[in-house]
């Protein structure tokens, strides 16, 4: 969105296209752009809206705004004003999508809301491409996190007062038929739990892990069809991946034996399963001996997960930033968890924000 100097030429132009009016002799104009009341700690907002006609009891009101003159609309063809210019914005955003609820212009801003839960996308291409024209911008939250029914997700607004309707062409025509925004609703998933460690199979230390794990399912609506616990055995660890497998189980989550101690066989038993690996291992901490690889029965791609024991201690990890995508039925590759690199150090703050923080992002 940065503004060159012919940019910056442009918009002073349109503004010497504008009428400009004293405001005591303004009555019967229409005013081009809304006019911002603010009260010190009490309120800011639209005093006059876009379009309204300047009657003689307003002129008070706008000399006490600090409004000694005012632009008024002189309509133009090849001209589109902000809040006309904010519809285009938000229609390259998300369209007529039912996913999302917009708001009416204030001040030539329109924002953008969730009209329901579900895995925010942002085509982060698109919206770098669309802000680098220059003169218009959209700014959103970050993508890939979850989001509840009425969540602000992004504001749009033109930055001069009008702008030539050619611009706002190129920028419909970059876009077509795709959009910056999508929701992808969350999918009703059942899973099972596949519990290693011969200390916890035999009753030297209770499970820790899967209460953890059927707490942040439970977030998701998830249904927990069974947990098993075996000992340090490879062909245990298969044969109990397998049994969920043929029960029709959406995913599979293994615990315990993720390192590289002998007696660690899950990574292995898990590939012996015939799942594809995606990867073993990942640019995140808490989290970096995370497993994730996929088995295919017939059209179904069942994510595998080998889970490492931060997961059972540390409040947020490598699994909530991949758990909402696999719950919305994102299919993730080996690309997908590199990009977790860039803010993927957690910094365990004394009092978590996640997710409004730096990791994953």
């Amino acid at each position: 969105m940065l503004t060159t100097g012919v940019q910056i030429k442009n918009a002073i132009e349109i503004g010497e296209n504008m009428k400009l009016v004293d405001t005591k002799d303004a009555v019967g104009h229409v005013l081009c752009h809304d006019i911002t009341q603010i009260i010190p700690g009490k309120s800011k907002g639209p005093v006059f809206r876009k379009g309204h006609i300047v009657k003689p009891e307003d002129i008070d009101v706008l000399l006490s705004v600090g409004k000694e003159h005012l632009y008024v609309w002189e309509n133009n063809e090849n001209m589109l004003h902000e809040n006309e210019a904010a519809f285009v914005l938000k229609d390259i955003c998300v369209g007529d999508a039912t996913e999302f609820e917009c708001g009416e212009p204030k001040e030539g801003k329109i924002e953008i809301m969730a009209a329901m839960d579900g895995l925010l996308k942002v085509d982060t291409e698109l919206l770098n491409e669309i802000n680098g024209l220059g003169e218009m911008m959209i700014a959103t939250v970050h993508g890939n996190f979850p989001v509840k029914k009425g969540d602000k997700l992004a504001g749009t607004r033109i930055i001069p007062l009008v702008i030539e309707k050619s611009k706002m062409d190129k920028a419909k025509d970059i876009v077509n038929d795709r959009k910056i925004l999508s929701i992808l609703p969350f999918k009703t998933v059942k899973y099972a739990i596949v519990t290693t460690g011969s200390e916890v199979f035999k009753g030297i230390i209770k499970d820790a892990f899967g209460p953890v794990l059927k707490n942040k399912m439970e977030e998701y609506g998830a249904v927990c069809i069974g947990q098993k616990i075996v000992d340090d055995s490879k062909d245990a660890i298969v044969n109990a991946i397998n049994d969920y497998i043929n029960k029709g189980v959406d995913i599979v989550l293994c615990t315990g034996g993720m390192s590289v101690d002998p007696d660690d066989q899950t990574p292995g038993a898990i590939k012996a399963t015939g799942a594809r690996i995606v990867s073993y291992g990942a640019p995140t901490l808490p989290g970096a001996m995370f497993l994730l690889s996929y088995y295919e029965q017939g059209e179904r791609q069942i994510p595998v997960i080998g889970l490492p024991g931060c997961v059972m201690y540390a409040r947020r990890t490598i699994f909530d930033l991949v758990l909402p995508r696999l719950i919305a039925g994102e299919q993730l590759n080996a690309k997908d968890l590199l990009c977790y690199g860039e803010g993927g150090m957690c910094l365990n703050c004394e009092k978590c924000h996640f997710p409004n923080c730096g990791f994953g992002k």
